[in-house]
């Protein structure tokens, strides 16, 4: 399986993310993940990212692409793996299909977790986290047992500043004008597997194995 994984904030990427590399056995790679890696090692790539990043500047796309090409080529992505946050464009898409047609390899299915907006703002403005064990609860759908206050250690909640409506609305508002348009680029390509993201985390894991194994197995 050679999989990416697309959705906007709040679409529950990250707990599909660990379940289906758990299930098809492959590595979970994400462009954060692989940055940080990069600066731990101190390589000439982690220097790069490191001197874009400390000036404040988002990392070109050209530096993300080879640093992606070079993570694909690592071992443990030989039979496969899925991509979590890469590409974010269509200049990143293109430049991913050439690096896999030198590599030899192909992509089979680009899942997109479909939410509406409303939902996401739901999700994320009414987030609370736990100050003492980091349990996270929400306001619309996982309400704690006692306002304001963790059900396991009754230590206090918080929301994230990061965790406002506005804050949410404007990386919607970056995510529909940089990443969707990939929707359409995979549709063409006969790749995308549409999935409904509003269903319970086990509902949208069923959906997602479904499709894969009717499609692609």
């Amino acid at each position: 399986m050679k999989l990416i994984l697309l959705g906007p904030p709040g679409s529950g990427k990250g707990t599909q993310a660990v379940r289906i590399t758990q299930k098809y056995r492959v590595p979970h790679i994400s462009t954060g993940d692989i940055f940080r890696s990069h600066i731990r090692r101190e390589s000439a790539l982690g220097l790069e990212v490191k001197n874009y990043l400390d000036q404040g500047l988002l990392v070109p796309d050209e530096v993300t692409v080879r640093i992606v090409e070079n993570r694909l080529t690592e071992p443990d992505c030989q039979d496969g793996f899925l991509l979590d946050g890469f590409p974010r464009t269509l200049m990143q898409a293109k430049a991913l299909d050439e690096g896999l047609q030198k590599l030899g390899k192909a992509l089979t299915a680009v899942i997109n977790l479909e939410v509406r907006n409303d939902t996401v703002i739901k999700r994320m403005a009414g987030r609370q986290i736990c100050s003492g064990c980091g349990e996270t609860y929400n306001l619309y759908f996982n309400k704690p047992q006692t306002e304001g206050i963790c059900d396991k250690c009754n230590r206090a909640l918080y929301t994230r500043s990061d965790d406002t409506e506005e804050t949410i609305a404007n990386r919607l508002r970056a995510y529909a004008g940089q990443t969707a348009p990939l929707i359409g680029y995979y549709s063409r390509k006969g790749l995308l597997v549409p999935v409904n993201g509003e269903q319970s985390a086990d509902e949208v894991f069923n959906s997602v194995s479904g499709a894969l194994k009717l499609g692609f197995l």
